[in-house]
């Protein structure tokens, strides 16, 4: 299949999904680029696609690089940020979608010139093996981020464990709502929390249907 045809089926099935959802949000599709070259994005922000997620430093430099004649990309960087590499890539980035440490906080808040949007990463499912605060301590850490004016906490971001029946994949995304909301309605001015990314290429239909605003998509678009 063509790289076209992969983008209008994960387009269709995420409006089928919206459609099960109570979100009144579009769901803004980020494409997972980590896995394929340059060449192969250009034809993919030729199609219309303007988010681009990298989980790697490197390969974010990388990409930008590589289509640095392309101004109007907005890039997230979806995957853990080691302290040593935030001052490489932290100005180069829109959104972060991995912060559940204060060492990773004050880091940001020493090396930004611009104000972050971040998701603080919640290990819902609680497995051992998984980076994330978990749900009891959302609240607790949000609030210790108040005096970091580099930091916009946007939203929360959790991944499904692998292996997990639908079922359970839908229960966690619903928990990680619920507490999303609960955050939102604190109206904390640096941490409106109104945005959600959760969802993969396995799972992004059930997390759109429990109110994910961005999902994270790279197989299902890339498997030519």
């Amino acid at each position: 299949m063509s790289l076209e045809t992969n983008l209008n089926l994960v387009k269709e099935t995420m409006h089928q999904a919206s459609i099960q959802s109570s979100q009144l949000k579009e769901t803004t599709l980020i494409a997972v680029t980590k896995t394929v070259s340059g060449e192969v994005v250009e034809e993919l922000i030729a199609l219309g696609v303007k988010h681009l997620g990298e989980n790697r430093p490197e390969k974010l430099i990388e990409k930008q690089d590589a289509l640095v004649n392309y101004q109007d990309l907005t890039w997230h960087l979806i995957g853990t940020l080691q302290t040593r590499k935030i001052k490489d890539v932290i100005n180069r980035i829109d959104y972060f979608h991995a912060l559940d440490r204060l060492k990773t906080a004050q880091e940001i808040q020493k090396r930004a010139t611009k104000e972050i949007k971040c998701f603080v990463q919640v290990n819902v499912s609680q497995e051992p093996t998984k980076q994330g605060i978990d749900l009891a301590e959302v609240e607790m850490f949000i609030r210790s981020l108040e005096s970091y004016n580099a930091i916009k906490v946007i939203g929360l971001m959790t991944m499904a464990p692998n292996g997990a029946s639908s079922k359970e994949i839908s229960n966690y995304f619903k928990q990680l709502a619920l507490k999303q909301k609960e955050i939102a309605a604190l109206h904390l001015p640096y941490a409106p929390c109104e945005e959600l990314s959760m969802g993969m290429s396995g799972d992004y239909e059930l997390a759109i249907a429990q109110g994910a605003t961005f999902v994270r998509v790279g197989s299902r678009l890339f498997d030519l």
